[in-house]
């Protein structure tokens, strides 16, 4: 049985961390760096131009077999970023359910710790709320997770003076189980939004994308292709980067976690 003492909050990797740009701020670099590939693939396609055909045709190995490797890695990427926000969606259903039903065992409690632990339960679903709609690694986070930590601790206090006023009774004992539930989830959710796909993974997608569509952007000129096969490659290409960001950042990006679970709860609360 773990009390609520054991939660602990995870620092977040050194170095580079694409989570801490602001959003446009990451749309300018993807931009920046893809495109700037492309254009310098232009550049050195126009260059080798006038040289022999034999010049094609290593081109075109090469950039093939680019392309086909960060397709890989996008799938890769998007199918880690998807997984992980996935997780931290289920997380926040199974908390709501969790404290949904401690509300409801609580109820069993004998007087007074039945009122206070009922409206300190309503307390921490509000913290909960507040909790999930806070940009994770920000003093306002950290501050959110330390009030539900306190409310963690005040409930296991209450739950020891029921299990003391009614030692061989089955609503107390049955009552800390789900309680010791709760805080599990919660420590599970807290540790979710640190969760994220590790920093070298993107930076890999990231420069891999900008050299497969360089040597593309070389290959179709060296044809004497549009340019508007490469930027339409590339627009696409950011899209698929941009998406797997997001989907990384709770909070930060356009794509969020919803609440709306502990929302659906605490109004069942009031009612």
């Amino acid at each position: 049985m773990h009390s609520p003492s054991c939660l602990r909050r995870r620092s977040s990797p050194a170095g580079v961390d694409f989570f801490q740009l602001r959003t446009f701020a990451l749309a300018f670099l993807l931009v920046a760096t893809v495109g700037g590939s492309v254009t310098v693939g232009i550049l050195i396609g126009r260059a080798l131009r006038g040289r022999p055909n034999t010049t094609h045709e290593p081109a075109g190995v090469v950039q093939g077999t680019l392309l086909g490797l960060v397709g890989l890695l996008l799938a890769f990427g998007l199918s880690m970023a998807v997984g992980r926000y996935d997780t931290r969606r289920a997380l926040v259903v199974q908390e709501a359910n969790d404290i949904g039903t401690t509300y409801l065992r609580a109820q069993l409690l004998s007087e007074p710790e039945r009122d206070q632990s009922l409206a300190l339960l309503v307390e921490y679903t509000d913290a909960a709320i507040a909790l999930a709609d806070t940009t994770p690694d920000t003093a306002q986070y950290r501050d959110r997770v330390q009030a539900v930590e306190s409310l963690q601790t005040d409930l296991w206090a209450l739950a020891g003076d029921a299990v003391a006023a009614d030692p061989v009774g089955t609503a107390p004992r049955l009552y800390i189980e789900v309680l010791n539930d709760m805080f599990d989830t919660h420590t599970s959710r807290v540790a979710s939004l640190s969760n994220r796909v590790p920093t070298p993974v993107m930076l890999l997608l990231v420069l891999g994308s900008s050299v497969a569509l360089g040597a593309l952007a070389v290959f179709l000129t060296l044809l004497g292709r549009s340019i508007m096969t490469s930027l339409i490659t590339a627009v696409v290409l950011l899209v698929i980067l941009f998406v797997s960001f997001d989907l990384d950042r709770p909070h930060r990006g356009f794509i969020t976690v919803p609440d709306a679970p502990l929302i659906q709860l605490r109004e069942s609360m009031g009612a």
